[in-house]
């Protein structure tokens, strides 16, 4: 008679100790407090500056165009007016209140345009040429004043044209002369200054010293 083979019985199974089961919870809550911690760490901490080059035209962009200086002129003309083979003669003299803006075209600005000095922490800004526009005339402040023994509403008319024509004229030539051109300027460097200051200070670059210029001006010291 054969012998019965011997059942050889199993290992015991091993259950999770009742301290590993309550320790899991909280190591995946650690886990998830790093992850989170890191993340507002890395989204608050401070950065180091990037370009300053890259910060001002960034802030230029901002500011596809720019004016920096208004002038308020009052252009004085007079025109003539004659009718019937120059028997009826007449004159108006005109002062009309005008405006003229100074602007700069920052779309013109790119890398060529600036300079950094970082031991210095100095910008350089090469400006390009300052926009002098058309005249805004302010006829509804206009003053009048004709001259004839008898002026027809087309002669009024007509003088009245042609005053309009010579104040925008005249304004335009005001506003190219020297002194409201070197105000225009002196503006327009003051409004660079402040408009790239903030943004580099902002982006880490602290108190930058930012020099502007025009072309053809020597760059300062």
């Amino acid at each position: 008679m054969d012998a019965e083979p011997e059942l050889t019985p199993a290992p015991p199974r091993r259950e999770p100790s009742p301290a590993r089961r309550s320790a899991l919870p909280w190591i995946l809550f650690a886990v998830a407090l790093a992850v989170a911690v890191w993340g507002l760490w890395h989204a608050l901490s401070p950065r180091l500056p990037g370009d300053p080059l890259g910060t001002s035209l960034t802030a230029f962009e901002k500011q596809n165009r720019l004016t920096v200086f208004s002038a308020q002129l009052s252009p004085v003309v007079a025109s003539d007016d004659s009718q019937l083979f120059g028997v009826l003669k007449s004159r108006q003299v005109a002062v009309i209140p005008a405006r003229v803006d100074y602007t700069l075209d920052l779309s013109q600005m790119n890398r060529d345009r600036l300079a950094w000095n970082a031991d210095r922490k100095r910008l350089d800004v090469l400006l390009p040429p300052l926009t002098v526009s058309r005249p805004n005339l302010d006829e509804s402040r206009a003053q009048y004043l004709r001259e004839g023994v008898w002026i027809t509403a087309k002669a009024a008319e007509r003088m009245s044209r042609a005053n309009t024509r010579l104040a925008e004229q005249q304004a335009m030539t005001e506003a190219a002369n020297p002194v409201l051109m070197g105000l225009a300027r002196a503006a327009a460097k003051d409004a660079i200054r402040q408009n790239l200051a903030i943004p580099l200070k902002v982006a880490g670059f602290g108190d930058v010293a930012v020099h502007a210029r025009f072309d053809g001006e020597p760059m300062a010291p």
